[in-house]
């Protein structure tokens, strides 16, 4: 079992390095883009089906609770 945890800062938390992108962007033509927010990505391979503990580790160790939120996809 694979599951992938995504760690973004939450809305409210300013975001430097996506908002240098974005203004990037128009030298590159791409002045649709409205808002570009930054993160990280862990690729977690598992022995067995225990999301106990892929959730105990995304919301413990990979996330800063105040100021970052996170999601799993799970794949088989």
């Amino acid at each position: 079992m694979k599951a992938t945890v995504i760690v973004t800062l939450k809305p409210t938390v300013l975001d430097p390095q996506g908002m240098t992108i974005h203004r990037s962007l128009a030298s590159l033509g791409l002045t649709d883009i409205t808002d570009v927010r930054q993160g990280k990505i862990f690729q977690i391979q598992l022995k067995t089906g225990n999301r106990e503990h892929v959730e105990r580790l995304a919301k413990e160790v990979l996330t800063n609770p105040v100021i970052e939120e996170y999601r799993i996809v799970w794949e088989q």
